[in-house]
């Protein structure tokens, strides 16, 4: 009998699940799909390695479908699918491990009480990711569960990098700038290997862009420096984010304009960025195929703040050996890269134009003094990997944290 990991990806109105058959010695994904639209129109599909939908259902209306519920359905689902397969565990993604998680943890009750005490750190996602681990906490007790930090990756960058120029007391209490997309991240550097290894070993900067997006210096595979800070809104511009921000405007936005806290927030993270600035969509594909001029403007601007994060990041790491973009955007849009690459002319990037049309791997001429790359990220399967670890016994981290938790004062 073979064994399987299943990997939970839980928002505000999903429920995302990818299912990894362990086969020659590797993790090989079997079934990938969600649970959308709950509380609205929910809506379940479910397809196999190749992009076919395996099943499919529609609620109707009188039908309610809450996050509780879906689970159970989800679950039901898989334990029809898994036919001589037994499941191990379940892997999460969580976003917010804070200062307590820097690597990922089998979640027990003592574990779900410390990420639960994260939540201000992340309110718009960490509730949503913890909801099916306390279900599954009550329903399969004896099945392992294991948490997986968005934010865990970047652990490694230097004390100040992780500093905002705020009292010290306000540092030791968690005021820091944690980075994200650290799944994403770590799945990269792990396969940069594969296509340029002297890049693997040396100053790389990778470009996460999609909807949310973020750049990450790496030394030798290692974080030392992310464009996100405190929370995900942080750093570039993004679909509905604004990125870095003066923080005078918030205030000036609660004490000129009258806005609450809830109105900022939602202006913040669901109304600014690509879709703010062009009027238009969050949507780059949207944007790169309109003639309006505030498109051109949304795009302008957003490939100006990667030109001035990438000098930052070139600056911090003392040169670069290789650009690395990976996700949406970054995977699929040829022309972003084009012109992201145009704007890294000054350090040694040169690209090659038939091989960003195809796609790559490799954008950049073979002479050209810095590489630049296209890597397919997979956050999930490096979920999974990790969750697989754990569960094996080959990596056991997370207990100093928790001893840390429970040490009095």
């Amino acid at each position: 009998m073979s064994e399987a990991i299943c990997v939970l990806n839980a928002g505000s109105s999903s429920i995302k699940f990818s299912l990894f058959e362990e086969r020659n010695d590797d993790l090989e994904l079997r079934l990938r799909g969600q649970v959308g639209a709950i509380g609205s129109a929910p809506r379940f599909v479910a397809k196999d390695a190749d992009g076919n939908t395996v099943h499919e259902r529609r609620w109707g209306q009188g039908e309610s479908l809450d996050h509780a519920a879906a689970l159970d359905f989800l679950a039901a689902f898989l334990q029809q699918q898994l036919h001589n397969v037994e499941l191990i565990g379940v892997g999460h993604r969580v976003v917010h491990g804070g200062m307590l998680f820097a690597d990922p943890v089998r979640v027990d009750a003592q574990v779900l009480g410390a990420l639960e005490s994260l939540l201000s750190l992340a309110p718009l996602h960490q509730p949503h990711n913890l909801a099916p681990i306390r279900r599954l906490l009550q329903s399969r007790p004896d099945l392992p569960q294991v948490a997986c930090f968005d934010t865990a990756f970047h652990r490694t960058n230097p004390e100040v990098a992780q500093m905002f120029a705020l009292p010290y007391a306000m540092h030791q209490q968690g005021v820091r700038r944690y980075g994200f997309h650290g799944l994403s991240y770590e799945y990269v550097a792990d396969a940069l290997a594969r296509f340029d290894e002297d890049a693997a070993r040396g100053r790389t900067i990778v470009l996460h862009l999609g909807n949310g997006c973020s750049m990450c210096a790496l030394d030798g595979g290692r974080s030392v420096a992310s464009t996100m800070g405190f929370t995900a809104v942080d750093g570039l511009m993004m679909g509905t984010r604004t990125g870095a921000l003066d923080p005078g405007v918030v205030l000036y936005l609660m004490t000129e304009l009258a806005m609450t806290p809830a109105e900022i927030e939602r202006l913040l993270y669901s109304e600014s960025g690509l879709l703010g600035v062009s009027g238009i969509a969050s949507d780059m594909r949207t944007l790169l195929a309109s003639d309006e001029p505030r498109a051109r403007l949304a795009i302008d601007l957003f490939l100006y703040r990667v030109r001035r994060e990438i000098g930052a990041l070139v600056a911090l790491l003392g040169g670069l050996d290789a650009l690395v973009f990976t996700a949406g955007i970054g995977e699929n849009s040829a022309e972003i890269r084009a012109r992201v690459c145009r704007d890294a002319g000054w350090i040694g990037v040169e690209m090659d134009g038939a091989a960003n049309d195809a796609g790559g791997p490799r954008i950049s001429r073979a002479d050209s003094r810095v590489a630049a790359w296209v890597v397919p990220t997979n956050e999930e399967l490096m979920i999974a990997r990790q969750t697989a670890r754990l569960i094996s016994g080959d990596a056991h981290p997370g207990h100093r944290a928790l001893e840390q938790i429970a040490e009095p004062g």
